[in-house]
This record gives structure tokens, sequence and C-alpha cells, in this order.
């Protein structure tokens, strides 16, 4: 019964999480009738659409930010409006096509920030297309440079998201930051992210404290601690980020820090069922699983069988949230940023406060 109301649960997450906050505004408005025009129009929700676990309430007090980023998805602007409070929105993303060129610049019309910053996320997926656009010698940088100016015209700022960066291209990587934070202009705010370290390596392709040199705020991409292909486990648990944490103040000025905070979880499965197999492969499944019958299908055998599924997760709340957020704030860490709006529970925004200038 465990396994299954598991599954059930990390499979609805995100809607358990809105609804848990919505079952507490039902409750307050059938208690003050004056909280609704119609309280007798409010209903209980069906028994069996009931979460059966308890989350824990954030401690403490709220945290104050000199500084909130938080990224929005092109394609999922539903999720995202102007309260939610934030001093930078990152919109995500523009992309490095297979020719080496800007595409799929975000319109920055589409999205209403109010008082927020806006800033044009660049993403490039692909070790082979860092390559050839890093390297001078493949005559792409510059003109990608100047596409990129151009894209960012409408926005506050750029920001550089490159995660798969050749060993080989490490100089290459620092020249491509210096050259577009020179183009860009002093106008433009320029960030970069980086992945999570916790100690100095000497051959980094992403050393902290050089790229902090070309651009106005580094973040640091605190999450993935466990991933799709670890052992089950927090993506971003609290020892694990203090130190990541201890290392970036070492790195980069305080005035360029933001540590990355994740919204979103994970889960692991004790068996992975799709895949192609060999014929040998294909008889010992059938044989473990005690497959009763295979079928011939227009001459091609099939088969069936159900199979019992372990599934963990581990996920974020509100409260697991706040404990980092807690945790960068006591030391002295102002600036944060998070992935992505939308993942997040609904509650965390009752604790994060924008710091009066």
């Amino acid at each position: 019964m465990k396994k299954i109301i598991g599954l059930f649960f990390l499979l609805t997450i995100v809607p358990a999480f809105m609804f848990a906050r919505g079952r507490a505004d039902i409750e307050y408005a059938l208690e003050n009738p004056d909280y609704a025009a119609n309280p007798e129009d409010i209903t209980e929700e069906p028994e069996e659409l009931r979460p059966l676990y308890t989350l824990k309430t954030p401690e403490g007090n709220p945290v104050s930010l000199q500084e909130s980023w938080g990224y929005v998805m092109q394609n999922r602007l539903d999720e995202y409006n102007s309260d939610i409070p934030l001093t930078d929105v990152c919109f995500f993303a523009a992309e490095i096509n297979s020719y080496g060129e800007l595409s799929g610049v975000p319109n920055r019309s589409r999205i209403d920030t109010g008082k927020a910053r806006c800033h044009l996320v660049v993403i490039c997926e692909s070790k082979a297309l860092s390559h050839f656009i890093l390297d001078p010698q493949f005559n792409l940088r510059t003109k990608l440079i100047k596409d990129i100016v151009k894209a960012a015209a409408p926005y506050d700022g750029v920001q550089i998201d490159f995660e798969l960066i050749p060993g080989r291209d490490r100089k290459n990587y620092l020249t491509f930051l210096a050259d577009l934070r020179y183009s860009l202009g002093k106008q433009k705010w320029f960030t970069v992210c980086v992945p999570a370290r916790t100690k100095f390596i000497s051959d980094d392709v992403f050393p902290y404290a050089e790229i902090a040199k070309y651009c106005d705020r580094v973040f640091v991409m605190a999450y993935d601690e466990s991933w799709s292909g670890s052992k089950p486990g927090p993506v971003a648990s609290i020892n694990w980020c203090r130190r990541i944490a201890e290392y970036a103040k070492k790195s980069i000025p305080e005035k360029k820090l933001i540590m990355g905070v994740p919204f979103y979880g994970r889960t692991w499965s004790s068996e992975t069922t799709a895949g192609a197999w060999y014929f040998s492969g294909a008889n010992r499944i059938m044989t473990e699983h005690k497959t009763p019958e295979v079928i011939y299908e227009n001459d091609i055998p099939s088969f069936k069988y159900t199979a019992q599924v372990d599934v963990t997760g581990y996920f974020n709340d509100a409260y697991s949230v706040l404990q980092l957020c807690h945790l960068y704030e006591n030391m002295d860490i102002k600036k944060m940023g998070f992935w992505r709006i939308g993942q997040e529970d609904p509650e965390v925004w009752n604790w994060i406060n924008i710091a009066k200038k």
C-alpha cells in the first residue's frame, strides 16, 4: 500500500500542493462568511482527492532578499504573474541551433514583469555546438555575439547558461564571456550560470573567480546533487549546499554572488521496463516475471507482464526551500535565484520578501 500511495503522491505533487493551499482557503472561508461573496457555494473536495500526508510548515521569519531571481519558461507564461516577489526575471530561453545560430529568442513583449528587471537567457545544450561557436577559427563566434546583443535590445540584461563546455575550450569560453561583456556595454546587466562546486579545481572549465571578472552576477546552480542516473537522494541537501556556498563566498565577490535554489524534485524506480533487448534478455525477463504466453501478432512474437516497481522520490516544499534560504541568509548571502517558476509550492512566496533599499 505504501508503494501505491507513494507513486500516486509523486505523480501528483504539484496539483497536491496547489490543492493543499486551496483547502486552507476553503476552511477559512467556511469559518468566516465575509471572506467569500457566496460562502454557501464553497464545498469540500471529494474524499479520494484528499492527500494522506502532511507537510511541515516553514519555521522562523520570512527571508528578506536584496535580489530575488526567478526563471520563467516562454512556453509556460501562465505559471508566472508579476505579484511574485522577484527583482529579476530570467526569460528562458534563446538557444543555439544546429547551425550555430541564435534561435527561439523569447518575445519580451509577451511578459509583464512589473518593476522586476527582465533578462534574456541564452543556452547551448551540446558539447559539439559549444566547441564550434566558442572557437574563433570556425567564424561563428563574432556573428553570435552580435546577434545576442541585438536580441538583448528590449531586455535589461543577458544571462549565459552554457553547461556543456569541452575541457579544451576553457580559454575560448572565458574570452567569449569577455567579448560579450564588452559588446553589451555597461547599460546591460550580464550574468553567467555556473555549476555547483565545493572546492577549487585546477583545470575547471567554470573557474568562479575568473568568470566573476567579466559579469555583474554569477548564478551558482546549487542543485542536482542527485540526478536521474544517481542513487536516490535530494537534489540539494543542506550540508552539500553549505559547502558550495562556503566555496562560492571565497571565490565570488559578495555583490555578484547569487545562490540558486531548486523548486523541483526527482523520482527513481527500482526497475526500468522500457528499452531494446537482446533475444536472451527478452527471454530472461519473461522467465523472471513468469510470462504465461507469447502471442504472435502478424508473425511477430509479443508478450505482456505486470511488474511491481518501487518508486522513491525527493522533492522540495516550502519548508525545505526556506531551510535552504535561511542557510544562505545566515551566511550573509542576500541574493538568491529560483529554478523555476511554476514548480514551487505556492506557500513559499509567503515567506520571501524583497528588502527595501
